[in-house]
């Protein structure tokens, strides 16, 4: 089997869709010397990687071929707007294709499409995104409702949530694959130079890029009010790159006066994030709304104590295993805070806890089973159209 494969957000800056595209490929390098595997630096005419050429995935397998299409954005505009007759013959005539990055390929009759489905937020919280980034998802996902064979739903809640949307999508073409975190246990790492002014179990630590959908207002209120109540605290570390709609966020810190104690990284790498999810006093994520919510999950792996909201997909990931919070009202997200800034035993009971839920989570899991659907869906191919068209 010829199978194409989304890397278009695998490359230096990428974020939730690229590190599910990212995992997987190099997982299933591990497990499958057989398929053939052609990647598409390039996908769609909705996210572009200027970087891509030295910062997509490359894999240096016999099997694996990196197939640079388009040139530049303009160039894959036009190609996706106006696609040619034979569109699987330019993307290499693959018998199946994956599409990772919101975008939906349509006119590939005798190509089989599976779709990743992350999240509906952009739908249901317009105003928490810009227009052209809401158009671009929606248009995706509504496309992968009409043309693709079959869709791996990142979590149930998302799996619910789209086929409340789109009924008419058959629901048995629509399968749960749980992603995992990409570092798999905690190891003696020294302190990057990066955060050397950090010490160990003295900071607090949230992840996540710089949007609203991140709740990052709940969170400096609430650390705020913690401050307050305690007369000081440890530092709050924010990691993640800067996205829309958050011009205020430097006027909030003024207005709260947390500029000394509230210290944005940017962007980290991940020798850098490793160590801070190990060494952070606790992982704080107050989210609005999540289709999975991997930093939650990469933090219990490496022993940190979680504290995350309860809402979306978030309780599904975390279970029993972190404190779970309403992230509208700020007294739940401070009282979680105090309790653990409090109570050293229940502290070191939640990272043990967090610990042992996210060992069932695995890379190589996900990869086999994805793995598992490539093969049924090329399968159906041989008895005929078995799928619906709309």
């Amino acid at each position: 089997m010829k199978i194409g494969f989304d890397v278009s957000q695998t490359g230096k800056m990428k974020a939730g869709c690229g590190f599910f595209a990212d995992s997987l490929i190099r997982n299933l390098a591990e497990i499958d010397q057989k398929n053939e595997y052609l990647l598409y630096p390039t996908f769609g005419d909705f996210y572009w990687d200027h970087s891509w050429p030295s910062g997509a995935r490359r894999i240096h397998r016999p099997n694996f071929h990196f197939l640079p299409i388009h040139k530049s954005i303009g160039e894959a505009k036009y190609f996706w707007n106006h696609p040619p007759a034979d569109l699987a013959m330019h993307m290499g005539n693959p018998d199946l294709i994956h599409a990772n990055n919101f975008f939906c390929p349509r006119r590939l009759p005798n190509t089989r499409l599976v779709y990743t489905l992350y999240d509906l937020s952009f739908f249901v919280y317009p105003d928490w995104t810009t227009e052209e980034n809401r158009t671009g998802c929606f248009q995706g996902v509504f496309n992968a409702s009409l043309y693709a064979d079959f869709i791996i739903s990142i979590s149930h809640y998302s799996r619910k949530h789209f086929l409340e949307f789109f009924p008419h999508y058959p629901a048995d073409r629509i399968a749960v694959i749980h992603l995992a975190s990409r570092f798999s246990e905690a190891k003696n790492l020294p302190q990057p130079k990066s955060v050397s002014r950090l010490s160990p179990d003295r900071f607090w630590l949230n992840v996540g890029v710089l949007e609203p959908r991140k709740n990052h207002h709940g969170l400096l209120k609430a650390y705020a009010l913690l401050k307050q109540k305690f007369g000081g605290t440890f530092p709050l570390v924010l990691a993640g790159g800067k996205g829309w709609l958050i011009d205020n966020f430097e006027k909030q810190l003024k207005s709260l006066k947390l500029h000394e104690e509230v210290i944005t990284l940017g962007y980290v790498d991940d020798e850098t994030l490793r160590w801070l999810y190990q060494n952070c006093f606790a992982f704080v994520y107050p989210s609005f709304f999540e289709g999975f919510g991997l930093p939650v999950l990469e933090a219990m792996t490496l022993g940190a104590p979680v504290i995350a909201s309860n809402v979306s997909s978030i309780p599904e990931i975390v279970g029993d295993a972190g404190i779970l919070v309403d992230p509208v009202h700020e007294q739940e997200l401070f009282q979680a805070m105090r309790r653990l800034a409090t109570d050293p035993q229940y502290r070191t009971e939640m990272k043990e806890k967090g610990i042992r839920r996210a060992a069932h989570f695995s890379w190589s899991t996900t990869a086999s089973q994805v793995l598992e659907l490539y093969q049924e869906v090329h399968r159906q191919r041989n008895v005929g159209n078995v799928f619906a068209c709309f």
